[in-house]
């Protein structure tokens, strides 16, 4: 399970009533690697599903990652954080044994 925590759902939310993304989008996660501590997070707004994908719905979101990062990000929960100190979207991973400083980038 993929989870999304309310800060996020409610920027998702936000972006989806500002006519940028259509309805039928999801939030596509996946983890890919680069990033000073190996491994990457990865995230798009997509409408099409490809066949291993894994299919989540938390908190009225629908998240969609493939199967391989979906191994990296076994109950991770999806977080928003706005204001000066802001950093947007950001993955709360139990699964990362190191992390680099930006909180961009993570290794297991």
């Amino acid at each position: 399970m993929i989870h999304v925590a309310d800060s996020a759902r409610q920027k998702i939310e936000e972006i989806r009533t500002s006519g940028s993304i259509k309805d039928d989008f999801f939030i596509r996660v996946s983890v890919v690697s680069g990033g000073c501590s190996g491994l990457s997070y990865k995230m798009d707004f997509d409408n099409e599903q490809k066949p291993n994908d894994q299919v989540f719905e938390d908190n009225g979101v629908k998240v969609v990652t493939d199967l391989k990062s979906f191994l990296y990000l076994f109950n991770t929960t999806l977080e928003f954080s706005g204001g000066l100190n802001g950093k947007g979207f950001s993955f709360n991973n139990p699964n990362a044994t190191r992390t680099c400083g930006c909180g961009e980038s993570f290794a297991v």
